[in-house]
This record gives structure tokens, sequence and C-alpha cells, in this order.
């Protein structure tokens, strides 16, 4: 369920976590989309019955949703876990007054967290970073309690699928990250024995006045070019110019460029305490919907 090592989609591990050191200043400022499914993502737990007393926001950035699941979940003891120590200091100044929100250096696929200790894993757009979907949800059931839930989304592969097919007709080199089906996703959380997965599909639909504003938000977020197959020198400026000659082709007649988001849902249970939660669910797909934003700024 991951890229092998000689894959031009390999992630650099090393590069990601630099990005996101660097990001963590800028972080804010351009994480509308964040924000946006985060607070989607966050209304789901109120059709789930569930009074956890730990949790864990595995990819947590500078924290804005942590501190958001602990308002929901006063009582709890809530961790959030990102990659990058500058994101985690970004958390941790954000809200000084919350005593119980926790801010820990880590990866997914080895979390610092005990067997059976989380009633909740709580994940908002992180695992398209992840290099191998069965190690992370592996570590996900080992941390679940019996009955405990993992609530997550992520970035389905028509994302960012005007800037791919720009840079398609620039080069041969991978400008644009890969992103996990949402079937390859369901089929993992099954390997992994993670009880009654169910998936589902959005796609949103955010806008630019130019292509230079859509580069330099991804870079703000940290959600640059990390893969193998990257260019390893200065793009040139003729090749710059045919993507965005490419790109223009398809702003809109209200003179905007659009940005494919196609998020991806999923939730499913923790180690099986009865046979009466046996079953596993096959991956649905909802109908879609469509959310405008002039660029990834709030309004």
């Amino acid at each position: 369920m991951h890229e092998s090592s000689d894959s031009p989609f390999t992630l650099d591990r090393h590069r990601l976590r630099r990005a996101f050191e660097r990001a963590a200043a800028s972080y804010d400022q351009a994480a509308v989309l964040q924000r946006e499914i985060g607070g989607r993502l966050l209304e789901r737990l109120d059709l789930i019955k569930l009074k956890p007393e730990s949790i864990v926001d595995v990819g947590c950035g500078t924290g804005a949703i942590t501190a958001a699941l602990l308002k929901k979940y006063r009582k709890a003891r809530v961790i959030g876990l990102e990659l990058a120590p500058a994101m985690v200091a970004a958390a941790r100044r954000r809200a000084p007054w919350l005593r119980t929100l926790h801010g820990v250096v880590g990866e997914a696929e080895a979390l610092p967290l005990a067997a059976a200790s989380c009633d909740l894993i709580f994940s908002n757009l992180a695992l398209q970073w992840m290099l191998d979907l069965d190690r992370v949800f592996a570590e996900f059931q080992r941390v679940l309690k019996p009955g405990g839930v993992l609530l997550f989304s992520t970035l389905g592969p028509d994302t960012l699928l005007e800037l791919r097919r720009a840079w398609a007709v620039a080069d041969s080199y991978h400008h644009v990250n890969a992103f996990f089906d949402m079937h390859d996703i369901g089929d993992a959380l099954m390997r992994t024995r993670l009880a009654e997965p169910v998936m589902d599909t959005e796609r949103l639909t955010l806008t630019y006045r130019d292509v230079d504003g859509l580069i330099s938000d991804l870079r703000a977020l940290g959600a640059g070019n990390v893969t193998a197959g990257r260019p390893r020198g200065l793009t040139s400026r003729g090749r710059m110019r045919v993507m965005r000659e490419t790109y223009e082709r398809y702003r809109r007649p209200d003179g905007l460029l659009p940005v494919a988001c196609e998020v991806v849902y999923g939730h499913a249970w923790g180690p099986l305490t009865s046979p009466s939660r046996s079953r596993t669910a096959s991956p649905a797909v909802f109908p879609l919907s469509q959310l405008r934003h002039r660029g990834w700024k709030e309004d």
C-alpha cells in the first residue's frame, strides 16, 4: 500500500519535514481548506455516541482543530501529533490556557503511544503525507481502545488535477504529489482489521485569480512538491510559461481559475469486543457537492 523506493511518487520524508518546519509561521493564513474540512469532520462526531477520555489528533498542524476537539470534549486528554517541531510549538502557543492540550513530535507510522490507550483518533488532511497506509492503520488499530473510533479526511487523486495536467504539458517531471484512491484506502482499513470501515468522497472547488497565487499558498502550507520525481534544479522560465498558459485554458467565465479538491472521508472502529461488530462495510460514494472560495483566504 505504499510506493516503492524507486517510484517517482515516493515522498522525501526529510524534505517534507523541512517544508513543514518552514511553513509553521505562514500555515494559518493559507489553511482555508484545512479549516473547512476540519470543521466538517468535527460535525461528523455529532453522529457518534462517544465520551472519549483520550484523543489523538494525528497531523495536527498548528493546533486549530486540536483545540476545537478539546472544546468539544472538555474532560478529555487531547494530544496533537505532528511531524515538524515548529508546528507543534505553534500549536502550544495557540492555546497555552488549555492545560490538557499536549503537542507531540512524532510520525503516524510509529505512534509514541501505548497500546489500547485512545478512545478517538482524529486526522484531518494528513494521511496524504503518509508513506505506508497499511503501517499507519496498523498503528491506529494498535492504540485504539476496544470500541474506540478512527475518523479521518484525506485528499483523493483528482486533487490539483488542473495543475497536474498543466505541468504535464510543460515537462515530464512530477510536480504534484500523488494521492491514494478512496477504494485503496478502504482496502487498507480492512487489511488492518479495523472494524466497519465506511468511506465517502466530496469534490470541492477553490478559485484563484492566477496560478502563482495557488503555488504561493501551497508553499505557505508546506504542501509543495516533495516527490522523488521532482525537478532537481530550478524550473526554466520557458516551462513555467507553458504551465501558466496551459492552466489558463481552465479559466472560468467569472475570470477565476479553478482548483479541484477531492476530499476522502473515512471512519472505522477499533478492536472488536463482540461478534456484533464483525461486519465490514464496502466503501460508498455520496453525492458530490461544491465549495467555492475566492482563493484560500477568508472573506
